[in-house]
């Protein structure tokens, strides 16, 4: 008798922060990064800093992108492709009203990794898989005082996605270790976290530590 056909099934969940908008003492938040990464498995840093010029973007990279990079985490700056490229960074996340994924790519080459904001349209998360993003994101599914947000999005538009679409998803906006897990399970390949991580209670490397036990726990 014939096996069956094998049916690949994606990896579990990983976690993926995102930095506080704004970092006052940029070594103190280097250390406190450092002792996060060590805590647990995090697949990727997005360097996301509001309000600052070009020097002090290029600084924080400069910063953290070693310390990540060191521990196989992958950098990915915000907005900026220009800047990505400039500073070593291994990708670039685009939202709606930065650089076309067509222009980030040509600036940042092939094997650069692209994210896109998604928010909570599939139209427009297929539009950027059909141009070859690399991963879409989906949020803010929960409130969040990280940024301002108008869309939120519900979760079974990861379960959606996940059914039909082969390039990961990452879930993003208000994501704690109270509602991570429900979003693994609902479908996201990823979660993005910022202050959950950085203004926890019991430091960065006590969130880091609980989330990626979370997610294991839902793998």
């Amino acid at each position: 008798m014939a096996k069956p056909p094998v049916v690949p099934t994606r990896p579990p969940c990983q976690l993926y922060l995102i930095t506080p908008p704004a970092i006052p003492d940029l070594a103190a938040f280097a250390n406190d990064m450092e002792a996060a990464l060590d805590a647990g498995e995090v697949a990727a840093l997005q360097i996301r800093l509001k309000d600052v010029d070009d020097a002090a973007v290029l600084a924080a990279v400069a910063a953290l992108r070693p310390i990540a990079q060191a521990r196989g985490v992958a950098v990915i700056l915000n907005d900026r492709p220009d800047l990505a490229a400039r500073s070593g960074c291994d990708g670039v996340h685009l939202g709606q009203g930065d650089a076309s994924l067509s222009e980030a790519r040509a600036i940042m080459g092939r094997d650069a990794m692209i994210g896109v904001t998604c928010h909570d349209s599939r139209e427009l998360a297929m539009d950027a898989a059909e141009a070859g993003a690399d991963y879409v994101a989906f949020g803010a599914f929960f409130p969040t005082t990280t940024k301002e947000t108008v869309f939120r999005p519900d979760p079974e538009i990861l379960t959606i996605w996940q059914e039909t679409v082969e390039v990961p998803c990452v879930a993003i906006g208000g994501i704690t270790a109270a509602n991570a897990g429900a979003l693994a399970g609902a479908g996201a390949d990823f979660v993005a976290v910022s202050s959950a991580v950085w203004t926890h209670p019991e430091g960065p490397a006590a969130a880091v530590r609980e989330l990626t036990e979370l997610l294991k726990a839902n793998a």
